[in-house]
């Protein structure tokens, strides 16, 4: 049995009008490097306290010596058929980046690019309530946004946030001998490329849609506590990608264990039947050579390691002693397959790295 389809009869699969879907959409990380690296460097100003010095998840701007605003955007082209289901797990995709820096969410802004001469206004509407309800869940509202009539399907939100200046969680600021903690389960990438080829069953498409609209709303608890030094949110470049951002953000080396890596049910058995993203491919291309493997590591494993998440798990650099009470914050909002997944390592010799076990 396959996943569900749009509701709207006549109308095309959502995923047959964009050429990527959900995070796996991002410029692969090896062309964004290209781009940025002639970006002229910017004045900043004392309020700035996060930046895009450490490509971390959202800017964070002081507004007084109790409140930082947290501002983020995040948008994509559909990684499912259905309208609702798409419009929620942009929705909370974008809203985690919020919780990333520890912050709490104040409002959104919709970001609405649509075909409208191939949608009807129904499925446009549908797509809309799923994000409404996504924020109605996490208590904010939409208050604005912008549309514009666009070749491929778009949605996303503008995410703000508030949070004490002093809790704010960069991704740069690991310390050696952290453990590391992750939130969710990978392997969203495999089941969307699976669902593209329409060969992704319905108890595969009931776990997609499961991980990807939990709101990861244990962050402002997690940057409460003393022993946490450094958060991030897994997405588009995949597990790897995410965790050598942490690496080279801290000047620390990342050590995973990667059998206590957690996967989605069955992602293992689709990626070893073809059932991979091009931005797995692009995203190793991109940050492979920056990552040690242990001898005999699987092809397999490699692209889960790669695999692009939309709206993936926290990863959370702590201290040993607060490992337990990481995971507890996660159990509490209902994150069960929450696990402790590796450790920061001093740089070697090379630098900055990844380094699988």
């Amino acid at each position: 049995m396959n996943a569900p389809l749009p509701s709207t009869a006549g109308e095309p699969r959502l995923t047959s009008l964009s050429h990527g879907g959900g995070c796996g959409c991002k410029i692969a990380p090896g062309v964004l490097s290209e781009i940025l690296k002639g970006t002229a460097a910017m004045a900043v100003p004392p309020q700035l306290l996060v930046g895009i010095a450490t490509a971390d998840d959202a800017a964070v701007w002081k507004l007084n010596d109790e409140q930082a605003l947290v501002a983020t955007t995040d948008f994509f082209m559909p990684i499912v058929d259905d309208p609702y289901d798409f419009g929620r797990i942009a929705a909370t995709n974008a809203i985690s980046d919020v919780y990333a820096m520890g912050g709490k969410p104040i409002l959104a802004l919709a970001l609405v690019g649509m075909p409208v001469n191939v949608l009807s206004t129904g499925t446009i509407g549908r797509i809309l309530q799923g994000g409404q309800d996504v924020c109605t869940q996490a208590g904010i509202p939409i208050a604005g946004g912008h549309t514009i009539d666009s070749v491929e399907p778009i949605y996303g939100l503008v995410a703000l946030g508030l949070v004490h200046p002093d809790r704010v969680k960069r991704n740069a600021d690991a310390r050696a001998g952290d453990r590391l903690v992750l939130g969710k389960p990978i392997g969203v990438g495999v089941l969307s490329a699976t669902l593209k080829k329409e060969l992704l069953d319905a108890a595969g498409y009931a776990r997609m849609v499961a991980t990807t609209t939990r709101l990861n709303t244990p962050g402002p608890e997690l940057a409460a506590l003393d022993g946490v030094h450094a958060l991030t949110d897994v997405t588009g470049f995949g597990l790897a990608g995410h965790a050598l951002e942490l690496a080279r953000g801290a000047g620390v080396t990342v050590a995973l264990d990667w059998a206590r890596v957690p996967l989605l049910d069955g992602v293992r058995e689709l990626a070893a039947a073809g059932h991979v993203t091009g931005a797995s491919g692009r995203n190793w291309a991109g940050y492979g050579g920056q990552v040690q493997l242990p001898a005999g590591f699987a092809d397999v494993d490699r692209a889960l390691l790669a695999d692009p998440q939309t709206s993936g798990g926290l990863l959370v650099a702590c201290a040993p002693g607060s490992v337990a009470a990481v995971l507890e914050v996660f159990r509490r909002h209902g994150f069960e397959a929450a696990a402790e997944i590796g450790e920061v390592v001093p740089a070697g010799a090379g630098g900055p790295g990844l380094l699988v076990r």
